[in-house]
């Protein structure tokens, strides 16, 4: 089991990839290296604390990437958890 976390951020800075922003392949399974490139990039730049990229799982949705080294990191507070039984057939 895994507890997502709820949270609050305020004043936290985000960087929001969009689709157009990402390798034609971004989605596919294995991922491609270009993907941790981005991550990579993201940290190493340390220009913002969020890096907001849509799921590749849930179409609509968005996966938050945190930079715990970034100056904004102490802004998180952690609001909520909860049980969250994830069905082991997305793991596939």
């Amino acid at each position: 089991m895994t507890e997502p976390v709820e949270v609050e951020l305020i004043d936290v800075s985000i960087l929001k990839l969009s689709l157009s922003d990402l390798p034609i392949n971004w989605n596919a399974f294995p991922y491609p290296p270009a993907n941790q490139k981005i991550g990579d990039n993201f940290i190493q730049e340390n220009k913002f604390c969020l890096l907001q990229i849509p799921s590749a799982v849930t179409k609509g949705d968005f996966n938050m990437l945190i930079n715990p080294n970034h100056k904004d990191f102490a802004k998180i507070k952690i609001t909520a958890t909860e049980k969250f039984p994830f069905d082991r057939r997305i793991f596939r």
